[in-house]
This record gives C-alpha cells, sequence and structure tokens, in this order.
C-alpha cells in the first residue's frame, strides 16, 4: 500500500531528557539525553511511514547544518522533503523537554522559524505541484497547531483546503485555543486530548466521551479524544465510540500524541471501521510509550 498522506507543521530536532525517577522542580538526577528528529508533523510523518504510507512534509527548514542534517534523516526514512521550504535566514526549529518518571517535567518549543515562513510552506498546495485552486489537493492532510492563529484562520477558510481529508492536532495545550477557528471545517477531524479539550471548551472533563459531546456542540465536525492510560473517544453527530488502551509501562510521553493521530488515519486509510480504527490507534500508541516502537 502506498498513499500520499501531506503533513503540515514542525520539523524539528528533539532533545530529550529523561529520567526514570519521580521529578519536581529543580531536581538534579542521572538520565539520558537523545536528539531526535520530531515536531508534530515529523512525528507524525515517521509513524505513517513505519505504516506503510508515503507522507510528504510541508514546513520551514534552515539552510544551516541542522537543517541540512535533519532532511538527511528524514529522506532515509523515506519521507518527501522536496516540497520543504528552506529559509536562508531562519534557523532550523528545535523543542527541549524534560521527563520523568511523573510525565513531562517541563518543555520549550522554538517554532519560531516556522512561524516566521507564514505561508510560504504551503506554496506547494496552489502552485500546481499538489494542487491548485481551481482543482485543489483531494488527499489526506496532517495539519498542526505549530502555525500561527492568523495562518490557520486562512487555511479553515481556504479553496486549497476545501477537498482535502484534514487531520488536526495542537502542538502543546499551550496552544491549543489556536485551532477554534477550524472547528468551522467541515472536512476536518480534530485531534485532542483531555486538557486540550478543556481549553478549547473553557471548562473542564472528567472522561474523554464528555469531552467530545462538548467539542460537537462547540461546532468541531468530527473529533477524537485521548485521555492519557484511560479511555478514548471517537464523536460525530451521528454518535460516540469510547475505548481503553492496553495498560504498559510508561518509558516516554513525547510524541504518543501524534502517534496515536498517525496510526487512526493509517487505520482508516486501510478501510478498518471506526472501532477497530480506534483500538488500533490506541495500540500503537501504548507501544509507543512503552518503548516498542523505535523513536
Amino acid at each position: 500500500m502506498s498513499t500520499r498522506i501531506v503533513c503540515i507543521g514542525s520539523v524539528l530536532w528533539d532533545v530529550i531528557g529523561r529520567s526514570s525517577a519521580v521529578m519536581r522542580v529543580g531536581s538534579d538526577v542521572p538520565g539520558r539525553i537523545t536528539r531526535l528528529p520530531g515536531g508534530v508533523a515529523m512525528n507524525i510523518a515517521m509513524t505513517l511511514s513505519r505504516f506503510g504510507l508515503s507522507p510528504v512534509l510541508l514546513s520551514s527548514i534552515g539552510r544551516d547544518p541542522a537543517g541540512d542534517e535533519l532532511i538527511a534523516t528524514a529522506d532515509r526514512l523515506g519521507l518527501e522533503t522536496g516540497l520543504v521550504y528552506r529559509s536562508d535566514d531562519l534557523p532550523t526549529d528545535q523543542y527541549m523537554a524534560v521527563e520523568g518518571a511523573n510525565g513531562v517535567i517541563a518543555a520549550i518549543a522554538d517554532a519560531h522559524s516556522l512561524e516566521a515562513s507564514g505561508d510560504k510552506i504551503l506554496r506547494p498546495l496552489g502552485d500546481g505541484r499538489l494542487g491548485s485552486p481551481h482543482a485543489p489537493y483531494s488527499g489526506p492532510i496532517a495539519l498542526d497547531g505549530n502555525l500561527t492563529e492568523k495562518l490557520l484562520s486562512e487555511i479553515a477558510k481556504s479553496p486549497l483546503f476545501s477537498r482535502a481529508d484534514v487531520r488536526i492536532a495542537p502542538a502543546s495545550p499551550g496552544k491549543a485555543e489556536r485551532l477554534r477557528p477550524l472547528f468551522a471545517m467541515t472536512n476536518a477531524t480534530l485531534y485532542v486530548n483531555l486538557e486540550e479539550a478543556g481549553l478549547l471548551c473553557h471548562r473542564t472533563f472528567p472522561t474523554a466521551s464528555e469531552a467530545a459531546r462538548a467539542l460537537l456542540a462547540n461546532g468541531a465536525k468530527r473529533v477524537l479524544v485521548t485521555d492519557g492510560g484511560k479511555g478514548a473517544a471517537h464523536a460525530t453527530p451521528d454518535g460516540i465510540i469510547t475505548a481503553e488502551p492496553p495498560q504498559v509501562l510508561v518509558t516516554r510521553v513525547t510524541g504518543a500524541g501524534d502517534t496515536f493521530m498517525a496510526a487512526h488515519i493509517a487505520a482508516e486509510t486501510r478501510g478498518d471501521a471506526p472501532e477497530a480504527a480506534l483500538a488500533s490507534a490506541l495500540a500503537a500508541a501504548a507501544a509507543y510509550v512503552s518503548g516498542d516502537v523505535p523513536s
């Protein structure tokens, strides 16, 4: 199976410090520090590639040594990088996080170059390479919330996205509210965790299913809500499906939501029914956080 899926958003270097100890502010503990390709769009693309699909990256990567290395790494992983916007003036973005046994302790996302590039990264969707205003791209698009609120608002109304199967994920809880304009897209599916759902609805929820129901009431057309090791929900106006993830020992957290989204897209691409697609995505995310899937 080979299906082209456009992945729009952050493609950067992840610098992750992990310790098996429970940590708090000010902790100084032994652990491991890794540097890996990351960013929401990149994480989704790498997972899609492992499922035999053909991801196309639309992002901003600097013409610096870090950017050249990132492009070369993506190429080796089977990702299409020829349409990435390469900036002469902007550096390659990066993300830094510290994770303990009790989850993410702190993280900083430096995605300023992606934000500064604006709609330049979308040019292939309008200049004929992927689509045009008269013949919009009609395949799947994975879109992440690292883009500016202004650009996301423009995407919500853009004819370039009108025929696509748009799958949307926030970059982080802090950027979740950027996605609100995209609720108006009838061809969009929203992937959020329980905290992000609460931020979008300006309230807290005890379960994923209640959060999913509220997102629909706020205008979203199709949503998937996860709650870590607890239940997840898939909701449309036709009803809500819930499922429990496999219980595993958590060894990492960063990238789990992106893995869930990519696995769900892959399952639906191969024709899985909603219940099976949700179960498959939860299993893939569980395998990822347990360390059974390589980064």
